[in-house]
């Protein structure tokens, strides 16, 4: 039964996965380059510091922390969809493992932004641009693993 509800709705949990992605992307991208701004610009206690915690603030909780949970949830109702993943191949789990770090660099830009929050940033805006392009290289390694299945 589970797996004939599946099987129907497949395509369209295919698409919410997209969308979610997507939306995730955006966040794990534009964060950080929030952090360098608010680094170099944002002078603890003034008023450009505080609108960069809000901004920041919303981006994680209202965007990317809501984007990540439907990924997640939408992903794994595809990954045991019958016959849409070989659990012998090695790419599947070369992309899972590729997620796994990026919901540890969200965890990560989580507690960057409670660091922020409390006025206790230590990261310099170098720091911030180089995780900046952590997301970018684990997207590359998903993509290629879902979409080629090199091995």
């Amino acid at each position: 039964m589970l797996a004939d509800i599946m099987s129907v709705t497949y395509l369209w949990m295919k698409a919410l996965h997209i969308i979610a992605v997507i939306s995730w992307m955006v966040g794990m991208f534009y964060l950080p380059r929030l952090f360098v701004y608010h680094t170099e610009n944002g002078r603890t206690g003034s008023e450009l510091s505080e609108t960069f915690k809000i901004m920041e603030l919303k981006l994680y909780k209202i965007i990317m922390t809501p984007a990540m949970i439907v990924t997640w949830i939408a992903g794994l109702w595809l990954t045991f969809t019958p016959g849409v993943v070989d659990f012998n191949a090695g790419w599947f789990y070369v992309k899972f493992a590729a997620v796994l770090a990026m919901t540890g660099v969200h965890g990560w830009l989580g507690a960057c932004r409670k660091d922020f929050l409390a006025d206790h940033n230590t990261g310099t805006g170098r720091r911030y641009r180089l995780m900046n392009e952590a997301p970018t290289l684990l997207m590359f390694a998903i993509v290629i693993m879902v979409i080629v299945r090199p091995f």
